[in-house]
């Protein structure tokens, strides 16, 4: 059974059409990636899928029962609000610590319980977001421009770091991406967005669909950079861990 199904989804904000006449599954255990220009209702489905928005036509069926994580665009914290990263994971509610043990050993984020959230880099702020979302030990991870402000290899880094935890705790993830020419390779579907699902298929397959092309065929020559996972990838540990950026 799929973890979340939509039909038919349209929505509009006005007489603005956002999403028109959508369809979209997502899967146990697979990795989707959805991208699209902004102001493509990207983030409108992300609401929709997690119940946060009610369509105006269509439904939305999850799995009963289904465990969701989220991570949002960025932590939005004031400054000057002191809340260090042990505190943070323990909101809304007191989390397990066992359970914090395991998701900062996953996130590696171990060693920052004491510090200050806004005093992280942007890396590791979002591999503090990461760790929350899987507290829930979530079947879905939904992910909402998670790279937002990284660099390169910062992006890389995040990515292998999902498709490990995907790999490692079974989830599906599903992933908004801002950055139309990087896509992970892990990635078993690339859905593109436009109001309505221009096209879908494998990092392959959409990188030479000429609906991708026609959207996003600026600057690069529409050409989609997919970062390779190199499965005897041990020398990426080391960027896994050190620098500030990831």
């Amino acid at each position: 059974m799929s973890l979340i199904e939509a039909k038919g989804l349209s929505l509009s904000y006005g007489a603005q059409p956002v999403l028109e006449n959508v369809n979209i599954a997502i899967e146990p255990g697979e990795i989707v990636t959805l991208v699209g220009p902004n102001g493509s209702g990207k983030s409108s489905l992300v609401k929709v899928l997690t119940g946060q928005l009610k369509p105006d036509a269509g439904k939305v069926r999850r799995k009963p029962g289904l465990r969701l994580g989220y991570v949002p665009q960025k932590l939005a914290l004031e400054r000057s609000l002191p809340m260090t990263v042990a505190r943070f994971l323990n909101l809304p509610e007191r989390r397990d610590p066992e359970a914090i043990r395991r998701a900062s050993k996953e996130t590696g984020i171990e060693g920052l319980e004491h510090r200050q959230v806004a005093d992280l880099s942007g890396g590791q702020q979002q591999r503090v977001l990461l760790a929350r979302a899987l507290l829930t030990s979530p079947e879905l991870l939904i992910l909402d421009e998670p790279t937002q402000g990284l660099d390169q290899p910062g992006e890389a880094a995040f990515y292998l770091k999902l498709e490990h935890l995907r790999d490692a705790l079974g989830c599906a993830v599903l992933m908004v991406s801002h950055d139309l020419h990087v896509v992970m390779s892990a990635s078993d579907r690339v859905i593109c967005l436009n109001h309505h699902i221009c096209c879908e298929g494998t990092p392959h397959v959409v990188r030479d669909a000429p609906e991708y092309r026609a959207l996003f065929g600026y600057g690069t020559g529409g050409a989609l950079a997919l970062y390779q996972h190199e499965h005897d990838h041990h020398h990426h540990h080391q960027h896994d861990h050190d620098h500030d950026h990831v």
